[in-house]
């Protein structure tokens, strides 16, 4: 992952449009220039694949890349380009195809650019963030806090399996390499905490598991620091500890400075809730058997 300061932050900011709705937008063309893809074909050929990952993931493509027409004004290099009217010149016009893309659009784009190019690695930094924000926003929206909390701690669970097995196959073997390998994300992430700072910051006893005393932003902010390490080790092809130990970290550190200069709450910063997951998912198993009406646990 690459590191995503202000500059880079802005230049994707800067050509965000927002819709009559409020829904916000992107020009495909305008997101080429950000890109540096300087021939159009080339870019459009990155849409095609974006499309087409789009149809794959089942999200219907007409509504995530709409194609709008443009008129524009062609370059008058010479009096060739323009046509007499009498007295006045008129300077040619064209007709080009753009696209209004919505943030999942674009992130499909990043994700299937050219990877050579660090400003598509920003890219992806940035619109992986983005579009898990709003993901968030979207699918939580109607629950309580205690029922985000239950759903994105059995996703960790799920992807903390996923991570650990790509950790093994990049040579992190023993239980003390994996503890080095975990405590590298978390320094990341945390500014420089390690499991037992933040263990010990949240006054929680020894067996007590830190994850199981997050609220649901700082439980996202580390989903999403355990699925970009698993995807990092697998495509990057890393095959030694310190390796894995200096991804883990710099995929972490790059999720918290792109959090910073986002302007969000910094997850050391974040309340440690009062419940456990324990307690939580106890009092939900209490009311799904006393209502027997089916609640919505993630196991």
């Amino acid at each position: 992952m690459a590191k995503l300061n202000a500059t880079e932050y802005k230049s994707f900011e800067s050509i965000k449009r927002f819709a009559e709705n409020g829904d916000e937008f992107w020009f495909a063309r305008e997101l080429a220039g950000v890109l540096e893809y300087v021939q159009w074909r080339n870019f459009h050929r990155v849409i095609d694949r974006a499309m087409l990952a789009c149809r794959n993931s089942g999200f219907e493509v007409t509504e995530h890349f709409v194609e709008v027409n443009k008129m524009i004004e062609m370059p008058s290099k010479s009096r060739t380009n323009k046509r007499q009217i009498g007295f006045a010149e008129v300077s040619k016009t064209k007709n080009i195809t753009d696209y209004q893309l919505t943030r999942y659009a674009c992130y499909l784009i990043v994700q299937n650019g050219d990877p050579r190019k660090e400003i598509i690695a920003l890219g992806q930094t940035y619109f992986a963030i983005q579009t898990r924000r709003a993901e968030v926003a979207d699918t939580f929206n109607q629950l309580d806090e205690n029922s985000k909390r239950l759903v994105v701690r059995g996703n960790i669970k799920q992807w903390n399996q996923l991570l650990a097995e790509a950790a093994h196959n990049a040579g992190v073997i023993t239980e003390e390499e994996f503890a080095i390998f975990q405590n590298s994300g978390y320094m990341g992430l945390y500014g420089g905490e390690a499991v037992a700072d933040i263990h010990k910051r949240k006054g929680l006893k020894e067996k007590e598991k830190i994850l199981d005393f997050m609220g649901s932003t700082e439980l996202i902010a580390n989903l999403f620091r355990i699925s970009q390490t698993e995807e990092k080790l697998k495509t990057d092809g890393i095959d030694n500890p310190q390796e894995a130990n200096n991804a883990h970290y710099a995929v972490a550190e790059k999720i918290r400075k792109a959090m910073i200069e986002m302007g969000t709450t910094l997850p050391e910063n974040l309340p440690t809730p009062e419940k456990s997951i324990q307690v939580i998912e106890r009092e939900e198993i209490r009311k799904l058997r006393q209502s027997k009406r089916p609640l919505m646990l993630d196991e």
